[in-house]
């Protein structure tokens, strides 16, 4: 039986680069970092004190005010971010068949400020003060909510919660929802939003976060490299529409790339640490590409989970070289979080955008803060400075907590 062609046409992204893809890509390819010292809650007793804030966000260019105020945060920078993908499809605000367009989108977090403001609510004021939007507010699929809501969107809607891997996993889910004929367009991706004391302090119990840059943020996300010691937390969203080949081009839609295959899989290890055999992501990364039909000596860009931790970077090179054997020392990888940190539920769609401009513009970014190599991790990461080249082939590799891994692959769209 034919497959049916799924293609991305339409990309929205709010990051700590800017409110913008364009802002985003930019920064990424001129390796600048959007780490930055925290302003959203006081962190000076923090371990680390550092994140990526979102600069320059205003709701009000998105949504009414009075609904931006009901809504968390990361329901702002979700809808926010579908409004631009949306826009750069060439779309109207309101699908013309919303019952053959569907919302696939994720969160690793959610909205838990919203559950925080309602806990205080009823401990101040007993239970008539407690806000009624507290709880609608807090929870997971809000965001695909106010996506479907704001287009009209009526057929198949679903939030993936899968931790790290959950921008990743989205988009192939989505793809899967047009290939099994379900939509002709999904609007698709990931979000987080919650840079809280809690959260910052939950990961620095868990000495999961770089704690020796408070001086020097944008110094801090250094994946690969020997003297990292820790990811850096932070916001951001991203959507992607994505259309059968034959919906995008019945309407003269632009076309950035394919969405070739994908793939999950579970570590079954740890709730945290990786699996230091690598077992679950060559698993998954060799399922993604059986899936896309592609050789492992096709791929020309890897884009990394690297998230400058000191067991997932060498873990991640060792499933890189499993799968792809010699010509893994051919392949360009770099990490998007070197510059934007880590956005837990938001980083793979992120990632997926990264992929889908560098097939279409032929320009690799940098893995910023590569000084001193490690022998562990001894591929070729881009190190500093965008390269231009051409790119066919890449592979996304998302690896979350609780061992959950998605791989996605994208191709150059060929008529």
């Amino acid at each position: 039986m034919k497959q049916t062609r799924v293609v991305i046409t339409g990309m929205g992204a709010v990051t700590a680069l800017g409110p913008s893809v364009d802002r985003f890509w930019d920064g990424l390819t001129n390796g600048r970092s959007g780490i930055r010292r925290i302003t959203q809650f006081d962190a000076s007793a923090m371990p680390c004190q550092i994140a990526g804030e979102i600069p320059e966000f205003d709701a009000a260019q998105y949504m009414d005010r009075k609904e931006a105020r009901r809504m968390p945060r990361s329901s702002q920078i979700s809808l926010a971010s579908a409004v631009q993908a949306v826009r750069d499809a060439g779309l109207p605000e309101k699908m013309p068949d919303g019952e053959r367009c569907g919302v696939v989108y994720g969160t690793a977090i959610g909205g838990l400020e919203k559950f925080d403001e309602g806990i205080v609510q009823l401990r101040t004021g007993g239970p008539d003060k407690v806000n009624p939007f507290s709880v609608p507010g807090g929870i997971a699929n809000l965001s695909a909510f106010y996506i479907s809501h704001r287009f009209q969107i009526l057929g198949p809607n679903t939030t993936v919660v899968t931790a790290c891997a959950t921008g990743t996993q989205a988009v192939g889910e989505a793809s899967e929802v047009i290939r099994r004929g379900a939509a002709d367009l999904v609007v698709t991706g990931g979000v987080e939003g919650l840079i809280r004391d809690y959260a910052i302090g939950g990961f620095c119990a868990m000495r999961a976060l770089a704690t020796s840059y408070n001086n020097d943020p944008t110094h801090a996300s250094r994946p690969f490299d020997a003297k990292r010691e820790g990811f850096i937390f932070s916001e951001g969203a991203a959507a992607l529409v994505l259309e059968s080949l034959e919906h995008a081009l019945a309407r003269g839609a632009r076309i950035y790339a394919e969405v070739a295959g994908h793939a999950s899989s579970g570590d079954a290890y740890h709730v945290a640490a990786p699996d230091p055999s690598a077992a679950g992501p060559i698993r998954c990364m060799r399922w993604a590409l059986a899936n896309a039909g592609v050789e492992p000596s096709a791929v020309d860009y890897i884009n990394a989970h690297g998230t400058s931790t000191p067991l997932n970077d060498p873990t991640e090179t060792k499933a890189i070289k499993a799968v792809l054997g010699e010509h893994a020392y051919k392949v360009a990888i770099s990490s998007t979080k070197s510059m934007v940190g880590h956005a837990m539920g938001a980083s793979g769609s992120l990632e997926a955008i990264v992929c889908a401009k560098t097939i279409y513009h032929g320009l690799i970014h940098p893995t910023i803060n590569y000084e001193y190599p490690d022998p562990e991790c001894d591929l070729d990461y881009v190190p500093n400075q965008a390269r231009r080249q051409e790119v066919n082939v890449t592979l996304s590799n998302s690896f979350g907590l609780g061992g959950q891994n998605a791989c996605l692959v994208l191709k150059r769209y060929v008529a």
